[in-house]
């Protein structure tokens, strides 16, 4: 696939085969995110945006088409559950939770609202990064079976 010039790619053709939205208030949880994303073996394209209100407006006004959105649980303005269910009504975009919550009670209400994983954050960052890849690796199948 081949982007062209556009407000997130702009005045270049680049091949992408990966379009993942990153939803993170947290610079230093974002750049983890970042560091693991890189690291996967598949050419990723990452678009970050900092509170759930941002990130719905790339998808609704700005027609950005995220394979995979990762999606701090707590971000301000618009939170996961809230930005699952307004993205979930219209598309079928994976949508993976990163939280700091242990609590069974957030990540069932996360997969009630059409979460497709929850990862819990803090953890070592080596399992970090391997939960992000493997993450990234189940749902690049789907993006490709989608037509990306």
């Amino acid at each position: 696939m081949k982007h062209f010039g556009n407000l997130l790619n702009p005045l270049s053709e680049v091949e992408v085969l990966l379009r993942i939205l990153l939803v993170e208030d947290c610079p230093s949880d974002a750049f983890l995110v970042r560091e693991a994303v890189s690291s996967f073996p598949a050419k990723a394209h990452l678009v970050t945006a900092r509170d759930g209100e941002k990130a719905f407006q790339l998808i609704n006004d700005f027609h950005f088409e995220p394979d995979m959105v990762f999606m701090d649980l707590d971000v301000p303005k618009l939170d996961s559950f809230e930005f699952i269910q307004r993205v979930r009504a219209s598309q079928d975009i994976p949508v993976i939770v990163l939280s700091g919550s242990v609590d069974p009670a957030d990540a069932e209400r996360a997969f009630k609202m059409g979460a497709r994983e929850y990862i819990v954050k803090p953890i070592q960052v080596d399992e970090f990064f391997s939960k992000v890849r493997e993450a990234i690796g189940r749902w690049s199948s789907h993006a490709l079976s989608r037509g990306a």
